[in-house]
């Protein structure tokens, strides 16, 4: 059963982004999310964690992200 988390989406120049998801939504879905909020295009976006850069078609849970947790957003 999902479960609804909130995660941090920090792009470094001083924006914090926090999205409410599920934790069986995709990294493309978190994107969407994040786009709408900041105003831009979500193929314009990276999402990582240290060097590990999410793709889009995997889900938070297999990622194993959890509520609360801090991610790394890059522009492209």
């Amino acid at each position: 059963m999902p479960r609804m988390i909130e995660i941090i989406l920090n792009d470094r120049l001083g924006h914090k982004v926090r999205l409410k998801c599920n934790d069986d939504d995709t990294i493309a879905d978190v994107k969407k999310l994040c786009a709408a909020q900041i105003g831009t295009r979500p193929e314009k976006l990276r999402i990582q964690q240290s060097y590990q850069v999410f793709k889009d078609h995997i889900t938070l849970g297999d990622y194993e992200i959890r509520d609360g947790m801090g991610l790394e957003l890059y522009y492209n």
